[in-house]
């Protein structure tokens, strides 16, 4: 059984903390902060389903990501330790990106999220409507692109 130890104090996985973990909330903080960047899940998501792959394809897709923003979060990643980047020594340069055990591991954590997109769906979009019906709401409010809950069969 894997243990984590806090100031000293074996706490075995899957036990509740019982005393406040600074490093760790700290952590937590940090990396909900940065895969809540819809790019760091995205491409996440990308270099799981796709394996390795080269900037261009990582971008073509993601989709709709700048190069610049692009670059800076597939960096972000590569500090977290979350991807690879390998670079060949050919001209043009060839530069490949593949999710290391840790980013695949962050992956698979994240995947709940999109289950649970998936199976509550028609909820969501429901309580979305019903709310703009009951409160007129500020156009930010709505989802762009997103299907009616009607729409969803």
């Amino acid at each position: 059984m894997e243990s984590h130890v806090i100031d000293g104090e074996p706490r075995p996985a899957g036990t509740p903390w019982t005393k406040a973990a600074p490093d760790i909330e700290a952590l937590v903080r940090e990396m909900i902060g940065r895969v809540a960047d819809k790019w760091t899940l995205l491409i996440l998501e990308v270099l799981e389903e796709h394996g390795t792959l080269r900037f261009t394809q990582v971008g073509e897709h993601v989709g709709g990501i700048s190069q610049k923003m692009l670059t800076k979060t597939l960096r972000q990643m590569e500090s977290d330790g979350l991807l690879t980047r390998t670079v060949y020594p050919v001209i043009p340069p060839r530069v490949e990106y593949a999710l290391t055990p840790l980013g695949l591991s962050l992956s698979e954590a994240f995947c709940a999220v999109w289950q649970w997109a998936e199976a509550h769906y028609t909820e969501v979009m429901a309580a979305r409507e019903t709310f703009a019906a009951q409160a007129g709401t500020p156009e930010w409010m709505h989802a762009p692109n997103l299907p009616s809950f009607q729409d969803v069969p």
